[in-house]
């Protein structure tokens, strides 16, 4: 026997053992799968591949340009005390929406009478308070009453949907936008929401329990007492149903008949010292959205607690600046020498900018100069404002695209010294 021939059959005999390996292999597993099957027959289970879910079915459908008509289906009071109604709006054309992402908002221009007559066009944001649906967005507005005691105008948006907004009323409707939302992840994530800074909450959490059923969600709800809640039996329902959802209301100021252990959870505000009481140690991820006191005070608490600023994520209502200390330091230290000169033309300003001061809209705002805006994350277009010289820069990409001369004052700071038309 020659040496090649030898070869041959060594190499022979390794083929045929392995392929009597695979084949004993394929065989155990075609055993396992035909006793899966089997099962799954004698169950009634469906043997097809779950349907996509919305968002990844509805991914080709395009978010549209500009503004698009959108009908009041339904208008839903949400609390005892009838001052948060929901808004159901389907597209007037029928076609199909495009998914958002949990915790966006729409923007409305809304055309809205004047006391002396006639009307002006506003734009404002309001929060999706829904997860995705294929045929319909919701919306929760509060009714923004005029603080007592005080010359302050009640709002006037949120004052025009409760009052002259009716089912069949026709509304116009950017595409949802927004940088605040919920992440994908199955990483454990709190909810804080204050007040009507519940709606992008409810978003979120609708989503992630009807996508995500096995993920730890927490919601931390704050409110005067039991009359402003909003969507109690809703959130009660979902909390019965899913053992990974926890459900904690906090009542600051409750009612004679708001009962501990029955209406509520907690009394108080939410603070920090109730997160280390109620949470485990485990690597959270907090969304937040709510008045500014309750921003103020719980996002450096959280810092100081060691949360990382990777896992806080906020959207704050109204005029509220929120500096974040371990994004502050290295700000500051960018700055240089030849201070930075910004010039309110209009309001016949001139003032020296440091990076502390934050946004031109912060800025503005911090000295006296009332600036139109809405959502406050270059997502509406409302602070647009002309640039007369100079240049700005912006800290996040903005979702609207400014006209040419044009700045987002919301998310942008100046590059150079700037003249802004305002």
């Amino acid at each position: 026997m020659t040496s090649l021939v030898l070869l041959l059959w060594i190499v022979s005999g390794i083929a045929l053992q392995l392929a009597i390996y695979l084949g004993i292999g394929f065989w155990r597993h075609w055993r396992g799968y035909r006793a899966l099957r089997d099962g799954a027959e004698e169950l009634n289970l469906p043997l097809t591949l779950d349907a996509p879910r919305h968002e990844e079915a509805e991914s080709a459908v395009a978010a549209w340009k500009g503004f698009r008509t959108f009908l009041v289906e339904r208008k839903v009071a949400e609390d005892a005390a009838e001052s948060v109604c929901s808004f159901y709006l389907q597209p007037e054309d029928g076609q199909a929406l495009p998914a958002f992402l949990p915790g966006q908002f729409l923007t409305f221009q809304l055309e809205i009478p004047k006391a002396e007559g006639g009307s002006e066009h506003i734009l404002r944001c309001y929060s999706l308070s829904d997860a995705p649906r294929p045929d319909s967005y919701r919306v929760s507005i509060k009714r923004a009453l005029a603080p007592a005691g005080s010359a302050v105008a009640p709002g006037r948006s949120s004052n025009f949907f409760h009052d002259q907004v009716a089912i069949g009323s026709r509304l116009q409707v950017r595409a949802p936008s927004g940088h605040f939302h919920i992440d994908r992840s199955d990483a454990p994530v709190v909810l804080i929401g204050g007040g009507i800074g519940i709606t992008p909450m409810l978003s979120m959490l609708n989503w992630c329990l009807a996508e995500q059923p096995g993920r730890e969600v927490w919601l931390f709800y704050g409110v005067r007492h039991g009359r402003e809640l909003v969507m109690k039996s809703h959130l009660e329902t979902l909390a019965a149903a899913h053992p990974n959802f926890h459900l904690r209301l906090c009542f600051s100021a409750p009612l004679s008949d708001d009962i501990a252990g029955r209406d509520y959870h907690h009394r108080g505000r939410i603070d920090v010292q109730l997160l280390r009481m109620q949470l485990p140690l485990k690597p959270y991820h907090y969304y937040i959205c709510g008045p500014t006191p309750l921003m103020e005070s719980l996002v450096p608490a959280l810092e100081d607690w060691g949360v990382p600023d990777a896992h806080i994520h906020f959207e704050a209502f109204g005029p509220a600046s929120i500096k974040r200390r371990q994004l502050a330091a290295p700000a500051v230290a960018a700055a240089t020498e030849n201070d930075i000169v910004v010039t309110f033309a209009k309001s016949g300003k001139q003032l020296s900018w440091l990076p502390a001061s934050g946004s031109l809209l912060e800025f503005a705002e911090s000295n006296g100069i009332t600036v139109e805006s809405g959502c406050r994350a270059g997502g509406c277009g409302s602070c647009q404002t002309t640039i007369r010289a100079g240049e700005v820069s912006y800290r996040q990409e903005p979702e609207f695209d400014p006209e040419p001369g044009n700045c987002l004052l919301c998310v942008s700071i100046p590059k150079t010294s700037v003249t802004l038309e305002i």
